[in-house]
């Protein structure tokens, strides 16, 4: 592993902006000033030197604390996992260190109104710097009355490729973590638990004409005009709008086409973000999309929904949150791993004002801190239950 020095390892920073009325001791100051740290690595896919700078970073935490933990790279991307000594884990708290990409400023935190901006302040860095404080507190009351890892109510799991679709993070690492139910911190709001998202379904139309010259069209066969025929037959699949919009969409994400103003283009491409409900069924969904288009119609990748638990832990934490509710999110996330391997569990997380990737990206301070301290008391009641 790369060997830290003082300066990169340093998590404590000085600034005093946000100073809450809260209960004496809780670690406010730290959970503000680790997400600042965490925001500075520019983890987008592009730079997976960074990935992995912000994940020896953590390591460098985690060592600091004395514990045991585990790091597994696949392919270059890592993830860490820390887990009570036990044969089975109560809870585990999910989040991701990679972002979307965005200027250089972002990647310089700023607290401003009661509010931290920055790439990655909602998603998902906070959560990151939570689940670290939250192990690190936890550890330190535990030591204090003579115990151990042995005895922690949760473990936590840090991956580096969400963004991307999780393949190489959550994926590889849930089998090795034997959960009892999981929290994947990563969207909803503080007074919303996201229970269902829906399925991702990508498909790559591609279009094959002739080419001739431009000045004698009719000499070839317009593969861009083969292909806007069939993206218009293909939205004839998706008419249907509700008012919540719990219903399958398209977005028509990228298309490519032609070399040359001058030329009959003999190749076309488009590529296809679906995104459908518990009420659709994915391969009929490609059957009918099929049969719709001239285009050779590939499928890049098709995921299923998350459904999560609602009984049991959740009744529990719902409990703990006066006016909260259970919702659904038309996005995905690593939740629905839990699902693929069995593992009861939600998505939950701070109010980020929907400005998840947005040049105004931010967490509101005042909901990270509540969300910390619900967490707390979660994983003591039914943690240690």
């Amino acid at each position: 592993m790369m060997a830290l020095d003082a300066s990169t390892v340093s998590w404590q920073t000085t600034s005093t902006f946000f100073q809450p009325r809260r209960q004496k001791g809780l670690p406010v100051r730290e959970l503000v000033d680790l997400t600042k740290k965490l925001i500075t690595f520019q983890t987008v896919h592009t730079r997976p030197d960074e990935i992995r700078r912000c994940a020896d970073f953590i390591e460098s935490y985690l060592r600091s604390l004395h514990v045991d933990f585990e790091r597994m790279d696949v392919d270059g991307i890592p993830s860490l996992w820390v887990l009570p000594r036990s044969e089975r884990v109560p809870v585990l708290l999910m989040s991701h260190i990679d972002v979307v990409a965005g200027p250089e400023a972002l990647f310089e935190p700023e607290e401003r109104d009661g509010r931290l901006y920055g790439r990655g302040s909602i998603d998902d860095k906070y959560a990151v710097a939570l689940s670290l404080v939250l192990f690190s507190q936890h550890m330190k009351e535990l030591k204090a009355r003579g115990s151990g890892q042995e005895a922690l109510p949760f473990g936590i799991l840090i991956t580096g490729d969400e963004e991307v679709g999780g393949y190489r993070g959550a994926r590889k690492a849930l089998p090795h973590i034997p959960a009892d139910f999981a929290i994947a911190l990563d969207g909803g709001s503080f007074h919303e638990i996201i229970v269902r998202e829906k399925g991702i379904l990508r498909l790559h139309l591609i279009a094959e004409g002739r080419t001739a010259h431009g000045a004698r069209p009719w000499l070839g066969r317009n593969a861009i005009e083969i292909l806007m025929d069939d993206l218009a037959a293909v939205k004839t699949l998706f008419v249907e709008q509700t008012e919540d919009h719990w219903h399958k969409t398209l977005n028509i994400g990228l298309i490519q086409g032609g070399v040359s103003v001058n030329q009959v283009p003999d190749k076309a491409e488009a590529h296809l973000d679906i995104r459908y409900t518990e009420n659709d069924d994915p391969d009929a969904l490609v059957e009918a999309v099929c049969r719709k288009v001239q285009s050779r119609v590939e499928v890049v990748e098709k995921e299923p929904l998350f459904v999560g638990e609602t009984a049991g832990p959740v009744q529990t934490l719902l409990r703990l949150i006066p006016g909260a509710r259970l919702g659904r999110a038309h996005g995905a996330s690593d939740a629905r791993f839990l699902s693929e391997f069995g593992i009861p569990g939600i998505v939950w997380g701070a109010d980020g004002e929907e400005s998840q990737h947005a040049e105004n990206e931010h967490v509101v301070i005042e909901s990270m801190v509540r969300l910390y301290e619900t967490l707390d008391r979660f994983v003591r009641t039914f943690g240690e239950s």
